[in-house]
């Protein structure tokens, strides 16, 4: 039986595919976007069907299925994370998550990143890069929380502007940043496979005041949260408890 982690990888490389396509195409802006979410959804759908065909999805561009509630499984999907990032040629900082919600845990997740050609997943865990100079700190290119900025000042680091949720999380993974601090609310999609594989290759994932981030809740709002090398997890929490 294929393993849950190689069905989130084909559907995110499914996405991905026609992702790609879409872009090299002749749409632009809103049409590009709408295009691609939805042409993506369906790649991850139909690839899901395919391999767990009585599991739940839930995700970013469906009706919310309540199902999943009460459900062993449920697939955690954004189909197309940093439409605005995908609608801009010369950016790659957009991607795709794949997530499965098991009895509580997030178990096994890939994300893709088509403009770069990777797809990052929990098993084999990415190997985190060693980590030198001033602490790099992820945030939104357009709305860069102020509780980050309290960050950056207490541990003498810099702000890093990327594109979506689901890429400044990898950047962590990735080597590109130390650290994602974020205050401004999110939803469970915009997270779930990137922080699933971040606590694969060995980070603290968590919210600002250090509890457990949840996934399949009710409620699928996401106040804030953290991910970041353990060495940084409590000078960061400290940052945040005095700033606030």
């Amino acid at each position: 039986m294929t393993s849950d982690v190689a069905v989130a990888e084909r559907a995110a490389r499914a996405a991905a595919a026609v992702l790609v396509d879409l872009r090299s195409g002749g749409l632009a802006g809103r049409a590009l976007g709408d295009a691609g979410d939805a042409a993506a959804q369906r790649a991850i759908v139909t690839a899901l069907s395919d391999d767990r065909p009585g599991d739940v999805v839930f995700s970013e561009e469906a009706a919310d299925d309540r199902r999943r509630l009460t459900a062993e499984r449920v697939w955690i999907v954004d189909p197309l994370d940093g439409t605005r990032e995908y609608g801009d040629p010369d950016r790659h900082d957009w991607a795709v998550h794949v997530a499965l919600w098991s009895a509580g845990e997030l178990t096994a997740a890939a994300v893709a990143l088509p403009g770069l050609g990777e797809v990052l997943r929990t098993d084999p865990a990415p190997d985190l890069p060693p980590r030198s100079g001033a602490v790099r700190i992820a945030v939104s290119r357009t709305r860069p929380p102020e509780i980050a900025t309290v960050v950056a000042d207490a541990l003498e680091g810099e702000l890093v502007p990327l594109g979506s949720a689901g890429y400044k999380t990898v950047a962590v993974v990735r080597g590109e940043v130390d650290a994602y601090v974020h205050g401004g609310g999110m939803y469970q999609w915009d997270s779930a496979a990137p922080v699933a594989v971040a606590r694969a290759a060995g980070l603290t994932t968590c919210r600002l005041d250090g509890s457990p981030l949840v996934y399949n809740d009710p409620d699928p709002w996401l106040p804030d949260l953290v991910v970041c090398r353990p060495e940084l997890a409590e000078p960061i929490l400290a940052a945040v408890r005095a700033g606030r």
